[in-house]
């Protein structure tokens, strides 16, 4: 709950408006798909949210500008988002998102009010004027409400609201899958980012701070309140959009990275401070292992902030969100339990692990999350490798198997808003650990992940991209390896026989055509150095060396095995 002092509180300023704007502000007609009955099914929902719709596809978004007016004491937002888009295609209905208990309250453009037809949480708006391929025209939605509360953020996300251990009021969003739209309208669909990127305006009462994405241009007095003016310059994933509210300090230092002088700025509770100040010395070093391996951090003009919040932590861009309380590992654990987990803070490293793969490189469609989970959490063991050695880091990827549930496909279904399993993290790391072997060159492997960051940088992608890229640069035919490992929910069994002077050995519960190469030793009174076996589906076999008495496959490809006596 809130403490009294901040019930009554509320943002006592409005937004202000352009004057053809005011005088336009004649509430639009919105009408219901259905006459009494807001709800759509949910399968027409989850298409009109993952789908690149004929009402989305005309219109490019350029440039966001979100004004919000935080209201405290009855935990509303009230607030207009002034969208620059460029019409690319023959102009339709223009389809945004606004999730209730928030209403879309008009649309505007050029001084008039636009019809808007309404379909769930889905808004179809009508331009009243031509709009001509190739020219831009801003479009002002304003909307007001209670947006949903999170429940479990972030996995159940929304607005967080709730009180620093000084009573005084600690509020974030957190929406990654339950969508931006939970408490702004946007185009709420990752394949679109606005290329100028976005300004927020976000009032609140004093002597609250707010932090977002980007740089702070200016802070507004507005007597009882303030308003923070954040901008970002880069394209930016809606999800990745937030506002933080707490009675924060501010401490910063400066990185001398791959493209120059990298600003870091911490914001923390005021209780915070000083073990704040040495336990984000993990933000420098996860900065230097991950440009190491993927190249420059890829907001450099937006900075990078480090922000506690009220919950875990999110991988807001270039406004990273922590809630670890300041531990080791992931709430004090390990998720490898090798050890290797409890010399760094999870929350740091994960999630700034996702500038890269999440924010710079974003999935166009949430079926192919992998993307972003499985090279972020595959850069963990990156860090674990770069401050520890090769082999810690293999050792903490190896580790991360027991998380593994093998339960369905990573990649979910397609315009359906609709993720793959949660083997996306755990099992897509050993996956790209399996695939480093497979092509058996370290200083090639860090070439394609950087190559990655170069190729995609600042784009959304698809898993065709991806694979295509990873396979003409490595030089590997990975088809059958892809369709193995992100389609299908089986891991490879290698089964294998020992006989007199010779083993079988063949891949089982594998997708058609599948074949791979793998490295075995053999065990006994034996000389012999490492050997690689290209298996198929069919038994084939080799030759026992003289002396060898059994055979250990290689532990960093991930497979099952199975011995036949």
């Amino acid at each position: 709950m809130m403490s009294n002092k901040w019930l009554s509180t509320t943002a006592s300023a409005l937004l202000v408006l352009t004057s053809h704007q005011v005088n336009a502000q004649q509430p639009s007609e919105i009408k219901k798909a259905k006459p009494n009955t807001p709800d759509i099914s949910e399968q027409r929902q989850q298409h009109l949210r993952g789908a690149i719709t004929p009402e989305r596809a005309w219109w490019d978004v350029k440039h966001y500008q979100l004004s919000l007016a935080v209201d405290i004491g009855d935990r509303s937002f009230t607030g207009e988002n002034v969208i620059t888009y460029q019409v690319i295609d023959s102009a339709k209905e223009l389809q945004v998102e606004l999730q209730a208990p928030m209403k879309l309250e008009a649309a505007v453009q050029a001084g008039q009010s636009l019809a808007i037809r309404q379909e769930g949480y889905s808004y179809f708006i009508s331009p009243n004027e031509p709009q001509q391929i190739g020219q831009e025209y801003q479009l002002t939605l304003t909307f007001s409400g209670q947006p949903h509360e999170a429940k479990n953020a972030p996995w159940d996300g929304g607005i967080t609201w709730s009180e620093d251990e000084d009573g005084m009021p600690f509020i974030a969003s957190s929406n990654q899958g339950i969508g931006a739209s939970i408490w702004w309208p946007n185009k709420d669909h990752g394949y679109d980012e606005p290329d100028r990127g976005i300004d927020m305006l976000i009032e609140v009462p004093r002597p609250l701070f707010n932090v977002s994405n980007g740089r702070l241009i200016n802070i507004e007095d507005q007597g009882d309140s303030r308003v923070f003016h954040w901008r970002v310059i880069n394209p930016i994933n809606n999800y990745g959009v937030n506002i933080n509210i707490a009675d924060y300090v501010n401490f910063a230092e400066q990185y001398q990275g791959e493209n120059g002088v990298l600003d870091m700025d911490y914001y923390v509770l005021r209780a915070n401070e000083e073990k704040a100040r040495v336990h984000f010395g993990d933000a420098k070093r996860t900065i230097e292992a991950l440009e190491h391996w993927f190249g420059p951090y890829p907001f450099y003009q937006d900075s990078y902030k480090l922000v506690e919040a009220p919950y875990l932590g999110m991988e807001h861009q270039s406004s990273v969100t922590y809630g670890n309380n300041y531990q080791q590992g992931y709430k004090g654990r390990d998720l490898s339990e090798t050890g290797w987990g409890l010399k760094w803070d999870f929350l740091i490293v994960h999630e700034t692990a996702h500038e890269w793969f999440a924010n710079s490189i974003t999935a166009k469609d949430v079926a192919d999350l992998w993307i972003q989970e499985s090279f972020t959490t595959y850069a963990e063991g990156l860090f674990v490798e770069y401050h520890y050695g090769k082999a810690a880091g293999a050792e903490y990827l190896r580790g991360q198997r027991q998380n593994i549930r093998n339960d369905k496909p990573m990649i979910g279904t397609y315009h359906q808003h609709q993720v793959g399993s949660y083997d996306i993290y755990p099992k897509g790391a050993n996956m790209l650990h399996t695939l480093r072997q497979l092509l058996n060159d370290d200083s090639k492997w860090r070439e394609i992940l950087r190559g990655l960051n170069k190729v995609f940088y600042h784009q959304t992608v698809t898993t065709e991209q991806v694979e295509n890229y990873i396979a003409e640069q490595s030089g590997l035919e990975l088809n059958k390896f892809f369709d193995q490992y992100l389609r299908d929910s089986r891991i490879p069994v290698l089964e294998y026989r020992l006989m007199d002077g010779e083993f079988k050995a063949r891949w089982r519960h594998v997708v058609a055509g599948f074949t791979m190469a793998i490295p075995a030793k053999f065990t006994g009174d034996v000389a012999a150095d490492q050997q690689k076996f290209a298996l198929t589906t069919d038994w084939q076999t080799f030759e026992l060396p003289q002396g060898a008495t059994g055979i250990q496959w290689e532990k960093n490809y991930y497979i099952a095995q199975l011995l036949i006596e």
